[in-house]
């Protein structure tokens, strides 16, 4: 049974909140992480995005919270589905989100470009048939249903994040949603959830230099032919790099 249910769209802090819900004992939260460690998951979410009938409680079974994409294209179904769950929306300022979008996931698992990061996903999509599978999900549910493949229009692209940001926060009452900047901290997500403050930091992982480093490690991973055959985390498809910010 879901908790929590993050609105927000990846590059919002959406890995950082995850290891906080988590740390705040609403865990285990699904993330886009999550489709790298379980098949049967995978699976799941294909069907979900070909449009075949859904059973959240199936696809999110053993689930306390969910944030990040697939989860955050699906926040409507999934606020009616589980109509007691509270919903967390993560913010940044546009501009810098769609910049580290660029440098991250758009590199990572945008439609394939001309060029050697083409050359190498292309690759990459060739060895791993996990790490295809998942690309071929955020492809879909990302750039083409969200950003509907013109996600390189950048005042196109701030437009649907803002947009989504406002259709959010017109769709859901006050008390049920936490309109969230990690950059607040441990304060208002726990007063939101009725928790203590921990006694440490609130976690700031995943940024975009060290997701880029993770991109590189599975990237020399699977083109030496260390990657495993089983389903393996993938930098911002299915591997967090150290987080996601």
């Amino acid at each position: 049974m879901l908790d929590v249910i993050g609105a927000g769209f990846g590059r919002t802090g959406t890995y950082s909140l995850k290891t906080a819900l988590t740390r705040l004992g609403y865990g285990p939260c699904h993330h886009m992480t999550s489709l790298g460690e379980d098949p049967n998951l995978l699976r799941h979410w294909e069907a979900v995005v070909a449009g075949q009938p859904v059973q959240w409680e199936r696809v999110l079974s053993g689930y306390r919270s969910a944030v990040d994409w697939p989860v955050a294209a699906y926040w409507r179904q999934l606020a009616a589905a589980y109509p007691t769950a509270k919903i967390i929306l993560t913010v940044r300022c546009p501009h810098r989100w769609y910049a580290s979008m660029q440098r991250t996931l758009y590199r990572s698992s945008g439609p394939a470009s001309p060029g050697m990061n083409g050359l190498l996903m292309w690759m990459e999509d060739r060895l791993d048939p996990y790490l295809r599978r998942r690309r071929q999900i955020s492809r879909e549910v990302i750039w083409r249903q969200t950003f509907d493949d013109r996600f390189t229009e950048r005042d196109h692209a701030i437009a649907v994040f803002e947009r989504h940001n406002a259709q959010v926060q017109a769709a859901l009452p006050a008390e049920r949603l936490l309109v969230f900047d990690t950059a607040q901290g441990w304060e208002p997500l726990c007063a939101f959830l009725d928790v203590a403050v921990p006694d440490e930091p609130f976690p700031r992982l995943n940024d975009a230099t060290a997701f880029q480093d993770g991109l590189a490690r599975r990237r020399r991973r699977i083109l030496t032919g260390r990657a495993t055959a089983a389903p393996a985390t993938a930098a911002g498809i299915g591997e967090h790099p150290d987080a996601v910010r």
